[in-house]
This record gives C-alpha cells, structure tokens and sequence, in this order.
C-alpha cells in the first residue's frame, strides 16, 4: 500500500529547510494501531459514480495495519467471488454486494453496518 503523501506544513512538523548536513526528517508513523474486530466499525457503500457506470461495494473506517487490511479484502473478494482491490484505506468490491459483506464481517465479529447509496 502507498504511503501518504505530505500536502501541508502540518504534516511535516513545521520544517521547511534545514541547513544541518546531518539532518534526517522524522517520518511519523501514518498507521493506526490495529484494534479488535468486535470494536471496529466499518460502513458499507455503495458507489455507481466515477466507475464507469459500473457498481462497487465500498468497505470504509478500517482501522488496522496495511497486511491486515490487504488480508480482509482478499477474504471479502474471494467469499463475494468477484474482484476488487484495496486502496486508499479501502476495501472494493466489484458489484453489488452489500447484504454478502455484511453478513460475511458480523460473523467475523465486526460491528457493520450499511450506509451512504
């Protein structure tokens, strides 16, 4: 998975130029500590636009590692039979199959729900 990009002075701590020839930029861990899956709580989308006319359900609000993220998505992707990727902390799948997701995450233990289209 990509890593963030920096789009503010915010996000680099203030810095901007640094004349110390032995100056090394502290990187932040961008990651989230992962979190049981009882206490997670994802939301299931439905998406038609900017695909091509075509449908995607859309898994948001993981919070976890990139591996565990990537792991969830394989698992979704192959229970649903059906493509998908992940990306920008997000899980989609080709089609519609949001009751299929939702089912497939309560009984792994996360608190699910659908929301938005």
């Amino acid at each position: 998975m990509s890593k963030k990009k920096s789009n503010s002075l915010d996000d680099l701590g203030g810095m901007v130029y640094s004349t110390n020839p032995n100056f090394a930029f502290d990187n932040k861990d961008t990651e989230q500590k992962p979190i049981e899956n009882k206490e997670q709580k994802l939301k299931i989308w439905l998406e038609k636009n900017h695909r091509g006319g075509k449908t995607a359900t859309i898994v948001r609000d993981f919070v976890g590692t990139d591996e565990d993220l990537e792991a969830l998505g394989k698992l979704l992707k192959t229970k649903c039979g059906t493509g998908g990727s992940v990306k920008d902390q997000e899980i989609i799948i080709q089609g519609d199959h949001r009751e299929k997701v939702l089912q497939i995450l309560l009984n792994l233990g996360y608190q699910a729900k659908k929301a938005g289209g």
